[in-house]
């Protein structure tokens, strides 16, 4: 058992990621941005789930921006470009593929 809501931390210096769980299927992660904090453009080998628990951020997606809200969800498959900004102080669930590698997703970051 995990929570996406307890001893949450930001940095001002950088983007903090959690692995909350882990199941059989999938690596659910926390991503904690400070207003102003991005993810510069990356992609997956695998669909992904990107679900906004808290604050504001922009999605860029293969040139469409969308503007996610608290509670907004957006499935995507594998191989789309993508990069976020957050608005504001933000809390994004990250749904990744058992077969993906939390490592990649800290390169992104770093």
């Amino acid at each position: 058992m995990g929570s996406f809501n307890e001893n949450i931390e930001f940095d001002e210096n950088k983007v903090k990621t959690k692995v909350i769980v882990e199941t059989s299927f999938s690596k659910e992660i926390r991503i904690a941005l400070m207003r102003g904090q991005n993810m510069k453009e990356h992609k997956t080998p695998f669909p992904i789930l990107i679900h906004l628990l808290d604050g504001s951020i922009e999605l860029g997606v293969e040139g469409k921006i969308f503007s996610m809200k608290k509670g907004n969800i957006i499935a995507l498959e594998g191989n789309i470009p993508h990069d976020l900004t957050a608005n504001e102080n933000s809390i994004v669930r990250l749904s990744l593929s058992k077969h993906d590698k939390v490592e990649r997703l800290n390169d992104v970051i770093n």
